[in-house]
């Protein structure tokens, strides 16, 4: 999760700025006499930064650009940006719920305490991406929906919560030129595993109905012969009665 997290700090950093300067303004005219120091409180949440530890706060309030929790009576800071993986449209609707967080500023001089639950959904959300993707193996069928359409190909969710492409070359034996003459968003389609590489799911429903083609060929000429046939003069003459 640290390289998560780092991510996310570079990705959001002029947002978080931005965030602290409104929040430690709101602070200090509304909370000044809850900052006195606490060097035992800081250096407990140090140490939690350090081992990515995650802990269940409850929402207090929203605030422009985020939400305010606690952690041991200290004020922590949710920006909007870490709240969730997805996009929160009403941080209002967030207060007086339980999130689970991880520290991701600690800075007792200033008082700054920045909190994520977007860093810890990220990280169970891996894993359990992780978890699905050793269950399943190359030459497995699967079903799922088409979820959208490219030029090189159709992304499709799988009914196991994972997703797959197929490129444009795995539609069909046929050549297509567009995806989308074929496919269409929202259809249900069955596909072959051709490829598991990097955590990516390589699918194909050309290979799928080259199976079934064979199957069929396979059953077409696999019999055996019930009698025998000879135009020998033996064979023609005998049970002719002269």
């Amino acid at each position: 999760m640290s390289e998560e997290v780092k991510e996310t700090m570079e990705d959001y950093a002029s947002e978080l700025e931005a965030s602290y300067k409104e929040f430690d303004q709101r602070r200090n005219s509304r909370y000044e006499e809850q900052d006195g120091p606490d060097a035992e409180k800081w250096a407990e949440l140090a140490q939690m930064m350090e081992d990515k530890t995650v802990t269940t706060v409850k929402v207090k309030e929203a605030v422009k650009g985020g939400l305010v929790a606690y952690i041991n009576d200290v004020q922590g800071f949710i920006p909007a940006s870490q709240v969730s993986t997805h996009y929160v449209e009403k941080l209002e609707d967030c207060v007086g719920q339980h999130l689970d967080v991880v520290p991701i500023t600690v800075d007792p001089e200033k008082k700054r305490l920045v909190l994520s639950a977007r860093a810890v959904m990220r990280e169970k959300e891996a894993a359990e991406r992780a978890e699905k993707m050793a269950s399943i193996q190359v030459g497995e069928i699967v079903e799922g929906t088409v979820d959208s359409l490219k030029d090189y190909g159709a992304f499709v969710n799988l009914d196991n919560g994972l997703s797959g492409l197929i490129h444009v070359s795995q539609i069909s034996k046929q050549r297509v030129k567009n995806p989308a003459a074929v496919l269409k968003e929202g259809e249900k389609v069955k596909a072959k595993i051709i490829a598991l590489k990097d955590g990516k799911i390589s699918l194909s429903i050309k290979a799928l109905d080259e199976d079934v083609e064979a199957a069929e060929e396979t059953n077409t000429y696999d019999y055996k012969e019930s009698g025998e046939a000879t135009t020998g003069l033996g064979a023609l003459l005998k049970g002719l009665k002269l």
